[in-house]
């Protein structure tokens, strides 16, 4: 029912919608365009796809991710307690968040898909089939880093601030629209602390497999990504639930 009422919220607000698809639509089809002179002979690929597939899982990952803020217009609120006055443990309640700002972001993800559909990105369909686990890993991953960083923040305001701040440098910490090959090492190893790093290079992997271009986009491989995302994500979840219980308790 709590992953519903994200649903129902989305599709009452169209406008939020609208916005939320001009910025990855802008990214991945000015950007690359942009690059395709350099960046693309460098790699010898199309730029445009190759900031598409990073776009899309950066995107997903946000929109999951901002999402939780509305658990602190809850709390603020109080309808945060009218929740968990219901006879369920705390993680069954932050684990309904999670996975209805899973299906927003996966529902802003098709939209994306479409538009680079539409814009003329080369796009497979056992491709897009091929993405789609990928996809919800990164929505999980992104709602569950969402929980752990909004348990932490006292109001809305700063929660809208933190996220900005957080979100931000992994865009360009990610390798979102440039593969990082060949960057300075502190440089590297500060991407590698970023979670959408691992996101945008599961999607990548899996677009990309049995391809030319491989090797060129994927550093760590889907099974080092996996290792590295489902530990994040049960550790997010699990601290964001226990840090939202103790801020409860103790207002």
């Amino acid at each position: 029912m709590i992953a519903q009422r994200d649903v129902t919220k989305l599709r009452r607000d169209r406008l939020r919608l609208a916005v939320n698809l001009m910025f990855p639509v802008v990214m991945m089809v000015g950007l690359g365009n942009l690059l395709a002179p350099t960046v693309g002979r460098v790699y010898g690929l199309d730029t445009v796809t190759l900031a598409f597939t990073g776009v899309l899982a950066a995107t997903i990952f946000q929109s999951a991710a901002a999402g939780m803020i509305s658990l602190v217009e809850d709390r603020e609120l109080d309808f945060a307690r009218e929740l968990f006055v219901a006879p369920v443990s705390r993680l069954v309640l932050m684990s309904g968040k999670v996975l209805g700002e899973t299906a927003v972001a996966l529902c802003q993800g098709v939209c994306i898909a479409l538009a680079a559909l539409l814009f003329g990105v080369n796009i497979g369909f056992h491709q897009l089939m091929l993405i789609m686990a990928p996809c919800v890993a990164c929505a999980l991953l992104g709602a569950s880093f969402g929980l752990a960083t909004v348990a932490a923040l006292p109001n809305q305001r700063s929660a809208m601030q933190v996220f900005q701040f957080l979100i931000v440098p992994q865009y360009v910490l990610s390798g979102v629209v440039v593969p990082l090959r060949g960057v300075a090492g502190w440089l590297n190893a500060l991407g590698w602390a970023m979670p959408m790093r691992y996101a945008v290079e599961l999607t990548r992997a899996a677009f990309y497999v049995g391809t030319p271009g491989y090797g060129e986009v994927v550093t760590l491989g889907p099974t080092g990504d996996l290792a590295v995302m489902v530990p994040l994500f049960v550790l997010f979840l699990l601290g964001g639930e226990r840090l939202w219980e103790y801020r409860e308790r103790s207002r």
